[in-house]
C-alpha cells in the first residue's frame, strides 16, 4: 500500500535531529509538526515570522491570529517568538535553518525542484521557497510519486518553472525514500507492501537499486 499524506510526514519526521531549526513548506510538509519524536527538541520556523511552532490546534482551540506561512492555524511551544518577515528571511538567508521540507510538482535526478507555479494557474508568488532552497543546509521533498494523471514527478528534467537547482538531497513519496546522489536517484526504502518494480516503473528517471530494499518503519 502507498502512504497517505500523514504517512509521508511521519516518515520525514524520522529525519529530524535534536537541536535542528526546521522550516516546513505548505501542504504535506506542515503535517511533520504533528510527528516530531518525543525524545528530541526541534524548533520549527515559519517565514511569516514565527519561531517555535507546535502541533496543529485541537478542534475549538484554534487562534485565528496565529498562523503559519500557509495560512493554517497553528500552536506555539514554550519559548516561541514572533518577529517581522525581514528578520525571518535574515535567518533563512543567513544559513540558520538546518532543514527545509518542501512539497514539489517535479524533482530531477540532479536535485532541481519545481515547486511554485503551474503555467496558466493563478499564484500569489513564489513565497519563501526560492530563499529556502538557496540557503538551507538540507532540503527534503515531500510529495506523491506521480501526479493526478499518473505521470512521474521524479524525472530527468523539470518541465515547470524552476524554484532551485542542485539543492534537493532526499525525496519521500507515498511509495519510497529516494536519495539524490551525484549519479542520480538512489532507492533507499520502499513503502510497506510496495514493490521495487512498481517504484522503478513510476519513476521518470533511472533509479539506482542496490541489494534488498527495506520497507519503511513507521
Amino acid at each position: 500500500m502507498s502512504l497517505d499524506k500523514n504517512g509521508i510526514a511521519k516518515r520525514i519526521a524520522q529525519e529530524l535531529k535534536d537541536g535542528y531549526y526546521v522550516n516546513l513548506g505548505i501542504g504535506i510538509p506542515t503535517l511533520v509538526a504533528n510527528y516530531v519524536p518525543e525524545n528530541i527538541e526541534v524548533v520549527l520556523q515559519s517565514e511569516n515570522g514565527l519561531l517555535g511552532i507546535g502541533p496543529f490546534p485541537k478542534k475549538g482551540e484554534a487562534d485565528p491570529d496565529l498562523i503559519n506561512a500557509g495560512k493554517q492555524t497553528v500552536t506555539t511551544i514554550p519559548g516561541s517568538s514572533f518577529f517581522d518577515s525581514s528578520l525571518s528571511f535574515a535567518m533563512i538567508r543567513g544559513g540558520h535553518v538546518d532543514l527545509t521540507v518542501l512539497g514539489a510538482f517535479e524533482v530531477t535526478d540532479k536535485g532541481d525542484i519545481s515547486s511554485w507555479k503551474i503555467p496558466g494557474k493563478m499564484v500569489k508568488g513564489m513565497g519563501g521557497a526560492m530563499d529556502l532552497v538557496a540557503a538551507a543546509k538540507n532540503i527534503i521533498v515531500a510529495t506523491t510519486h506521480t501526479d493526478r494523471n499518473g505521470e512521474p514527478k521524479l524525472k530527468t528534467k523539470c518541465d515547470l518553472p524552476l524554484t532551485g537547482i542542485n539543492c534537493v538531497k532526499t525525496i519521500v513519496t507515498d511509495l519510497a525514500v529516494i536519495e539524490v546522489t551525484d549519479k542520480g536517484f538512489k532507492l533507499l526504502e520502499r513503502a510497506p507492501g510496495v514493490s521495487v518494480e512498481e517504484i522503478v516503473e513510476k519513476t521518470g528517471a533511472p533509479l539506482i537499486v542496490e541489494g534488498d530494499i527495506p520497507e519503511m518503519k513507521l
